[in-house]
């Protein structure tokens, strides 16, 4: 665990390689330091999360990170440090929610008390997480809601919720074990908009009691017009898992957005330089093998997971540009050995483009649903027109790790063997893993401290460790905060390598410093 041991120091934990977390006493300091650090950021800060007692500081590379260190543990932010000026967001109610009379029966008041202790309140957008627009909301003097002992399996769009000492509007169905409360036409989420979530950090929020719902729909998105887009392939067979992928959506964490992204960075980005394009354009992921058809002449090349690529059944080497002729067909075999990898990025010259872009990427984000959604057989793969730069032979950079690198933390002391709980065995992936996260399988950890963890924020590399024992490693489309005790962080330099482990390889960890 690196953190300070000086007595008057703020307690920071190294997170990783390029991110800092922040130990505070309660929620209102941690809002104090959230506005701090959004008015007057740190060199290379990319994005900062306040959660019910942390603050996350992402940064962009490890050399700003260990100078965040120095400095967030003698930062002192007040309340005076100024901040964005807060707004009055109103949220219409309908109090008809199947946990009313529980949360009466808790809080030792009727159905009619809670509703008037809901709507009298003050509360403040505290966090996001969980989803996008997904705020909690903290009210004043509020007591205490205990969650329910067993959560729903879907939770539907608009439920109204309390847990703790929060109130949040669910943006969209999903599971989730809050006491509901009413429902809310209320958009809080709405893709379309410069600015998505409703409710952010700092508003004050006023709930409302309404008779009936309204429902709102919001405006689709606009096509970009100036963008010359043309259907030059059609994805004849998406494998298991065929989305579109590009540098992802950064900085966002505040409104329960993660950065998402190709899974593979660095595959995606030289299979883009490969063909000409910039290195964050579009590009096809895939899992489980892919066929395309050329609708006209097109420029592609692919890269990650070792495979045998053919063109109308003549093999074709990776990381090197391929003209596909028109009615000529691509195809990507998925791969067998989980040494060889499991990912495969197609670029094509040009960059793949769609009008489902959100907060500036085209990035398919699996668990919050933002972006395009899964391809399947028949899509028609627009590009762009024109190429950037001459194409070139590059080299496929796929690693299929034995190890991966972590830095201790940031709560390895919740463990009875710290650090080495995880660093002393060999691990398994599971067939269960995801763009989300890889999850392993082994000699279960043990906790030695078995308090509940508030909410804190996560990186893509945190491994986090649930009741089971069973860590899970985040990849890039990780929720924004989590409730479990991350042991150990994988260093961003190896996150590309994660994101190639198949089900049924194994992995060790190795301490990093």
């Amino acid at each position: 665990m690196t953190t300070d041991a000086t007595p008057d120091a703020t307690p920071v934990h190294r997170v990783g390689s390029r991110a800092a977390l922040v130990d505070l006493p309660d929620l209102a300091t941690a809002m104090v330091w959230h506005s701090h650090l959004a008015t007057h950021p740190l060199r290379g800060q990319r994005d900062i999360i306040a959660a019910a007692r942390t603050v996350l500081v992402v940064l962009d590379s490890p050399s700003a990170a260990t100078a965040a260190m120095k400095q967030l543990r003698t930062l002192r932010p007040t309340e005076s440090a100024g901040g964005n000026a807060s707004r009055t967001v109103t949220v219409d109610v309908v109090y008809d929610g199947p946990d009313l009379e529980t949360v009466a029966d808790q809080l030792g008041t009727t159905v009619d008390g809670v509703i008037e202790h809901h709507t009298s309140s003050t509360w403040t957008g505290a966090f996001g997480g969980f989803a996008p627009g997904f705020t909690y909301c903290v009210g004043d003097k509020v007591p205490s809601v205990s969650r329910r002992d067993s959560p729903r399996t879907e939770v539907p769009d608009g439920a109204v919720g309390l847990a703790g000492e929060f109130s949040a509007v669910y943006p969209r169905s999903s599971p989730g074990g809050w006491q509901l409360i009413g429902t809310s036409a209320t958009p809080v989420w709405d893709a379309s908009e410069q600015e998505p979530a409703l409710i952010r950090p700092g508003d004050r929020v006023a709930y409302r009691a309404v008779r009936e719902r309204v429902e709102v729909c919001p405006s689709a998105p606009e096509r970009d017009g100036d963008v010359q887009e043309r259907a030059s392939l059609t994805l004849t067979d998406p494998g298991l898992l065929t989305v579109i992928e590009d540098a992802g959506r950064p900085g966002h964490g505040g409104v329960g957005v993660t950065g998402s992204g190709a899974a593979d960075m660095a595959s995606a980005q030289v299979a883009n330089d490969v063909v000409g394009n910039h290195p964050g354009d579009a590009v096809l992921e895939n899992i489980g093998g892919l066929s395309l058809t050329a609708l006209q002449d097109v420029v592609v090349a692919v890269t990650g997971a070792e495979t045998t690529v053919t063109v109308d059944g003549r093999s074709r080497a990776l990381a090197s540009p391929l003209l596909v002729t028109e009615g000529s067909t691509l195809v990507v075999p998925g791969v067998d050995d989980p040494h060889h990898g499991l990912r495969s990025y197609v670029a094509v010259r040009g960059g793949v483009r769609h009008n489902g872009e959100v907060l500036g990427s085209l990035s398919s984000d699996v668990l919050s649903g933002l972006g395009p959604g899964p391809l399947v057989a028949g899509s028609a793969i627009e590009v762009g027109a024109g190429q950037v730069a001459p194409t070139r032979t590059g080299t496929n950079p796929v690693r299929v790790p034995d190890v991966l690198r972590v830095v201790a933390g940031p709560r390895d002391a919740w463990f009875a063997d710290g650090t080495e709980a995880l660093t002393g065995r060999e691990w398994t992936v599971s067939p269960s893993s995801n763009r989300v996260g890889v999850r392993l399988s082994g000699t279960a950890v043990n906790r030695s401290d078995d308090r509940e963890l508030p909410s804190e924020g996560m990186v893509a590399g945190s491994v986090q460790v649930p009741p089971d024992g069973q860590p899970v490693l985040f990849l890039r489309d990780h929720a924004v905060t989590g409730g479990y005790p991350v042991i150990a962080t994988v260093i961003a330099e190896d996150l590309d390598a994660a994101a190639q482990l198949a089900p049924g390889a194994t992995v060790r960890f190795e301490e990093y410093t």
